[in-house]
């Protein structure tokens, strides 16, 4: 009798653990068959279709993107795309991002008209964005300006003297390397990063000379580095009108009656990773943290929001 017990037990255990990864299994395979359905919903999420305005919204800091300049290449080239309003909630961005976005932009005015909207803040990289527009419209309080180069980097050598800690160092020359936090800069490699950012400051200028055309002390008056308000835009001429989204349709229509009949659509940038693994990176901080990290180096047109 005890043996007939024990071996029904032991029955019962074995059923127990089989039942246990067979559930397993099943609540795994659920599980990876949502997230594939989840991926392919917003991997597969399509731009609009048919005669329509097309809306993008420009967020953020700017920095080299190759899926967005390909984004306003198939804008430009789109026939369905009448015209092109662009929402811009920047502070700036890195030179070669703002200059890649500027140059993708004139393609699609090229084509159709560009109406720029500005938020909050369009300032430094997000002003060369919208004078890439044909025309410009601002709050009355939007931040804008800025025009300007910065670039900027921590020094920890005081701390690192503090601490005992010394950096060694072997390098073909004194400016090799540029800028670092671990060791002071010396006059020589100063000279060759200002000759840099005077560069970037020139062709900075030189845009928003020939896009709003601004010359001799109009142009000295506006490229200072400071921000301005959208009403103070409009007075020096960095800034068209005061407004929103329903002004640029109406300057739109003011061009093209017809355009009054077409609806406005929203494109987006396809989703930047639909892995799991790669929306855990974005919950954790850890996607936006390298793709900031990424743009840290070389001249920026950073504004302060103040």
């Amino acid at each position: 009798m005890g043996f007939e017990i024990e071996l029904y037990e032991e029955r019962r255990r074995k059923w127990r653990r089989s039942a246990f990864w067979k559930g397993f299994a099943i609540a795994s395979a659920i599980i990876i068959v949502f997230l594939v359905i989840v991926a392919a919903f917003m991997g597969g999420r399509k731009n609009p279709t048919g005669p329509h305005i097309a809306r993008f919204f420009l967020d953020d800091v700017i920095y080299d993107n190759s899926e967005r300049d390909a984004l306003f290449a198939e804008i430009a080239g789109n026939d369905d795309v009448k015209a092109l309003v662009l929402r811009i909630n920047s502070p700036g961005g890195t030179t070669a991002g703002s200059e890649a976005l500027f140059d993708s932009l004139r393609k699609v005015a090229a084509n159709k008209p560009v109406v720029a909207v500005m938020g909050e803040v369009a300032a430094s990289g997000g002003y060369i964005a919208a004078i890439s527009a044909d025309y410009i419209i601002a709050r009355g309080n939007t931040l804008t300006g800025s025009i300007g180069v910065i670039m900027e980097y921590p020094d920890v050598t005081a701390l690192m003297d503090k601490i005992g800690i010394e950096m060694q160092t072997i390098r073909s020359s004194e400016i090799k390397g540029g800028p670092s936090p671990f060791r002071p800069l010396t006059e020589e490699a100063r000279a060759e990063e200002m000759a840099m950012v005077e560069e970037a400051n020139q062709w900075f200028r030189g845009l928003v000379s020939q896009r709003r055309d601004l010359l001799g002390q109009q142009l000295d008056a506006v490229a200072t580095g400071g921000v301005f308000s959208g009403r103070q835009a409009v007075e020096n001429g960095l800034v068209d009108a005061i407004g929103g989204e329903d002004e640029a349709l109406a300057y739109l229509e003011s061009l093209d009656p017809d355009l009054a009949s077409f609806d406005v659509e929203t494109w987006e940038l396809p989703a930047a990773d639909t892995s799991l693994l790669g929306a855990l990176g974005l919950k954790m901080g850890i996607n936006p943290l390298f793709n900031g990290l990424s743009g840290r180096s070389g001249p920026r047109l950073y504004s302060l929001k103040r």
